[in-house]
This record gives structure tokens, C-alpha cells and sequence, in this order.
């Protein structure tokens, strides 16, 4: 029988000050064994998301202070990272997602290590790593990612509209990689249901490529030529008409996703770590710049080195959980219900984990460790 891989948990309780929230995260960062991977002056990248400028549900720099200073008692030099947006917004290119970033806290007066911008200035800085999997034989990572010699990617567990939901798989995948990585992984075409259209124009004020219009009639159109399947118009629109053939094309979109999580692991094999925080979770991904209520009471973090494992024990602890009434779920959910289905029912994220398991990225049976 195959072993297990071990997920570490910290629940939420706490009784005094050695088990606030910093304790347990250094508590997590020390027994899953990360220290052990980071060698001596090694640049180690700590892969996180900043959030979009009117997010607030991103993870707190307070905490990611806690994983800096443990990689520096481990002898590492850690950086902050993560790369710029395939779409127009606060984090567009390096100098906006460094002011973004500086916005919310993850200065090196808080969190004690600079925050780089992965892929330069304009996503010009890439490189391409081979992965020889069923979608690409080379996948585009941002240079910086793949220069590190070691990482520990930190996650804030939560929905999303096309992955169904995004944690330690989502976040390298999209996370590092540049603006082509993005287009690649993406690959959609969407299309406007007319008739639900009201004309509120907000599509086509957050498109990149200026490839969405209002025709004579004040409905939404997009122009297949100019499209670049970033999906954001998917996000904003308020009575969701635009849409692309969920049957067709999701899962080859889940697939590119997890070959690009693993292009961008590949390098370093042993020498990644995973902490996940199962708080706050929102509907959507911290992209969208507002945060929503969360969709369940807040759980707690989790600890790894296996991506597939750690994803696999958020997603049941969050299905396992009460849905809260007052969220995007509409009603109150029994624990057992998959929260993430009930909101988008065009995809099922695990789809992801199984073809993450089937590439040798992890596995999806684990064991769940109290701390």
C-alpha cells in the first residue's frame, strides 16, 4: 500500500500566546520539515499572492513575517514573489503590483524580505522549462521562480469561477507564470448570451485587449480576434452572461493549469514547501478587487510538502464544514454539501487534483496531523 502523505493542521483555538496565530504557523513551517530543504544562503522564494488593490482577504504579512523569519533561521535568504496579471487591474505590471504590494502591508518593515516581482517589469522575464505532459512539452515560468533554489508557496484557500477553486496548485500555476504562461494556460473563447446582457459595460472596462464593445443595441460583444481567454470579464459580469462551452473546454483548461504547476516545481524537486491557510473563504479568487463573505466559519492552516495532498485536505474540510447563509451560497449548507459545486456548477476543481496525482505531482490520500 502506498504511504500517505502527511498534511499538518493547526485549527483556529487558542488558549494564551504560544498559540496565536504567528506560533502556529512557525509551529507548522518546523514539523513539516521545511528547514531542511533550504540550504545555506540559498534564495528562497516565499510564492504568495498580494492581493488585488480593494481585496482584503489576501494572507496577512503578520503571518508571512513568521514564515521569513524561520527560512532565515534555516539559513535561507527569502524573497516575496509573485507575477504580474494577465489582465488589467493593480497588478498589471511591476511598478502597480509593487505599489499594490507595498498598499497592503508586505513591506520589509512587516514582513522582513523584499518583494520581487517574478517576471520583470512586463512579463519579459521568463524562461521555459520542459515538462514533456499530455498539453505542452515546454511550459513559461517566470525567470525569478525558477532561479530560486528552494520555495515555500503560501496559499489562501478559496473559490474560483473556472478552477472551481484555487489553493497550492492554482497559486504556481497561474502564480508563476508570466503574461504568455497565463494566454497559454488559458486557451477559452467566450461568448455573451445576448439576451441576459443589460449593457452595464463593466466587461469592457476590464478587459486588457479592449476586445469587448457594446453593439447598436447596448449588448455586450467580444471580438474572437483580440480575446485572450483571461476570463476576467467572467468575473465582473453581474448577471453572468458571458460564458464559454463548459463542456468542452474546462477540463483541458484544468489540465494546462496543473502542467504549469508542475513546470513550475519541476526544478526543484524536494525543496518546496506548501502552507495553506483555510480562512476567509471567499467565493472568488483574491484577483477580483473586492472580498466577499466567506462561505464557511474560518477552519485553519494546513502544512505540507505534497501540492495534491494539501489542496485535497482543504477542499474536504471545507466541504465537511457548515455553509454559511449569509454568503454567495445562497442558504445555509449541511456539512458534507461541496460548497464550490453549489456555486459553480459548470466545474469540478478535483478534476484538477486527480490529474495532478496522475502526472506524479502528489497524491491525493493523505493523513491529516493535528499540530
Amino acid at each position: 500500500m502506498t504511504e500517505k502523505s502527511k498534511v499538518y493542521i493547526s485549527y483556529l483555538r487558542s488558549k494564551g500566546p504560544r498559540t496565536n496565530k504567528g506560533a502556529k504557523i512557525r509551529g507548522l513551517f518546523d514539523i513539516a520539515g521545511f528547514a531542511d530543504f533550504i540550504a545555506q544562503n540559498e534564495l528562497t522564494a516565499v510564492k504568495l499572492h498580494v492581493g488585488e488593490a480593494g481585496n482584503d482577504a489576501y494572507v496577512s504579512p503578520v503571518l508571512v513575517r513568521q514564515i521569513v523569519d524561520r527560512i532565515k533561521q534555516a539559513g535561507g535568504r527569502p524573497f516575496l514573489t509573485d507575477t504580474n496579471t494577465l489582465y488589467s487591474g493593480s497588478r498589471h505590471d511591476a511598478v502597480s503590483h509593487l505599489e499594490t504590494a507595498l498598499a497592503h502591508g508586505f513591506g520589509m518593515e512587516v514582513t522582513g524580505a523584499p518583494f520581487i516581482v517574478a517576471d520583470g517589469l512586463h512579463g519579459g522575464n521568463c524562461k521555459k522549462v520542459k515538462v514533456d505532459l499530455e498539453n505542452f512539452d515546454t511550459v513559461h515560468i517566470a525567470g525569478d521562480i525558477v532561479d530560486a533554489g528552494s520555495m515555500i508557496v503560501v496559499s489562501h484557500f478559496k473559490g474560483h469561477e473556472m478552477a472551481g477553486f484555487g489553493g497550492a496548485l492554482k497559486n504556481l500555476a497561474m502564480g508563476c507564470a508570466p503574461a504568455v504562461g497565463k494566454k497559454a494556460q488559458h486557451d477559452l473563447c467566450f461568448k455573451v448570451k445576448k439576451e441576459g446582457c443589460i449593457g452595464c459595460a463593466a466587461c469592457t472596462l476590464v478587459c486588457p485587449q479592449h476586445a469587448i464593445s457594446l453593439d447598436a443595441n447596448r449588448k455586450a460583444e467580444i471580438d474572437a480576434s483580440l480575446c485572450i481567454g483571461c476570463g476576467e470579464c467572467l468575473t465582473v459580469c453581474p448577471k453572468k452572461t458571458i460564458e464559454i462551452d463548459w463542456e468542452t473546454e474546462i477540463d483541458p483548461f484544468l489540465e494546462r493549469m496543473v502542467e504549469y504547476a508542475y513546470g513550475a516545481t519541476v526544478n526543484k524537486k524536494n525543496k518546496v514547501g506548501y502552507i495553506t491557510l483555510v480562512v476567509n473563504v471567499t467565493p472568488l479568487c483574491d484577483c477580483v478587487p473586492w472580498s466577499d463573505a466567506p462561505i464557511v466559519p474560518d477552519i485553519g492552516f494546513l502544512a505540507s510538502t505534497d501540492p495534491v495532498a494539501i489542496d485535497q485536505a482543504a477542499y474536504d474540510l471545507v466541504k465537511a464544514a457548515e455553509g454559511l447563509a449569509n454568503s454567495a451560497l445562497g442558504k445555509a449548507l449541511a456539512a458534507g454539501t461541496d460548497k464550490f459545486m453549489h456555486m459553480h456548477d459548470y466545474v469540478d476543481g478535483t478534476k484538477a487534483l486527480a490529474y495532478a496525482e496522475k502526472i506524479g505531482m502528489g497524491s491525493r490520500e493523505y493523513e491529516l496531523i493535528e499540530l
